[in-house]
């Protein structure tokens, strides 16, 4: 079972962070990229934008499943806060991309005139690392173990 505190700390991160780091792969290729995002609290999703023309976006079109980062710079160790993710990376249509792209512009009013598509990044299984916590401290979080919906 998941432990409330622990998803709250980990959404409380994703929503003060915008910058994701992202590994795609398929037919044997791989490739990383950076995206800016929102987070969707309620289905644990991330919201980003990128061409199909991309590497990455290529890579997620053919086989949706990713692994990545999300990590600020911190001043010292002590600060260390940082995210590892699996997901599943899929091209959002209708009123999901519609709410996608307007809580995306929301925060990205440069994304207005952008034409790309709106992806959905559904986490599946986080582990965040929070010195501020504790050196070390690990706090997990697995769709598999949630009780929230699909």
């Amino acid at each position: 079972m998941n432990n409330p505190e622990d998803l709250k700390h980990i959404l409380k991160f994703l929503t003060k962070n915008h910058v994701l780091a992202l590994c795609a792969a398929a037919d044997g290729e791989m490739w990383s990229a950076n995206c800016f995002y929102v987070t969707d609290a309620e289905t644990l999703s991330l919201y980003f934008m990128t061409e199909l023309k991309t590497l990455h976006g290529t890579l997620m079109a053919k086989s949706p499943q990713v692994v990545g980062t999300i990590a600020p710079h911190p001043k010292t160790i002590a600060l260390i806060k940082g995210i590892q993710y699996r997901g599943e990376a899929t091209i959002l249509s209708g009123e999901e991309e519609s709410h996608a792209r307007r809580l995306y512009c929301k925060h990205f009013p440069v994304a207005i005139a952008m034409k790309a598509p709106v992806w959905a990044l559904k986490l599946n299984s986080i582990k965040m690392t929070d010195n501020a916590l504790g050196f070390g401290k690990k706090l997990l979080w697995d769709r598999a173990l949630s009780d929230k919906p699909e």
